[in-house]
């Protein structure tokens, strides 16, 4: 099975003037851009409250988590899918360092991958569809295998309940 050569990412992580809407979204809704990333790559929408909620939770049972688990998960599911060049410790320090720019990046990404590509065929092929030209074929008579006696007929059976 032949792969495909790894692409890079269709903008970078800090390119969020690129698209001033995603930009907008994630500065002043981060964890609402967070649940529109996850849900239109198919994930769970809420997942993206793991991150919210789980370290807050963990860190009052003084349990530090370090790394946001759903931004880490999203980030190297989408690489994993779409072909794209990094690595899992790249993933997780830009999880850990810049969260909100990586949920910009992904939501990015989507948006690009939506847009579908214009097919132009350069090619002008021409289908002509004919029919063969009949032929006379002669007529042959059909001769049953054995010859049918005539005479005497054969009676249906009678059955009685």
């Amino acid at each position: 099975m032949a792969e495909k050569p790894l692409t890079d990412w269709d903008s970078g992580l800090l390119d969020c003037f690129e698209d001033v809407n995603t930009c907008c979204y994630g500065f002043w809704c981060c964890p609402c851009l967070a649940c529109t990333v996850s849900g239109r790559f198919g994930e769970n929408n809420c997942l993206p409250l793991c991150d919210i909620c789980g370290s807050g939770v963990l860190a009052a049972f003084g349990i530090p988590v370090c790394v946001p688990p759903a931004v880490l998960s999203v980030r190297a599911a989408m690489r994993n899918r779409y072909g794209i060049k990094g690595s899992l410790c790249k993933d997780i320090v830009v999880s850990c360092f810049c969260e909100w720019c990586s949920w910009c990046q992904m939501h990015r990404e989507l948006k690009h991958r939506k847009k579908t590509p214009t097919v132009i065929n350069l090619h002008n092929n021409t289908v002509i569809n004919m029919q063969p030209v009949p032929t006379f074929q002669p007529g042959v008579m059909m001769m049953p295998a054995q010859p049918v006696a005539t005479g005497f007929m054969t009676q249906p059976a009678v059955v009685i309940h």
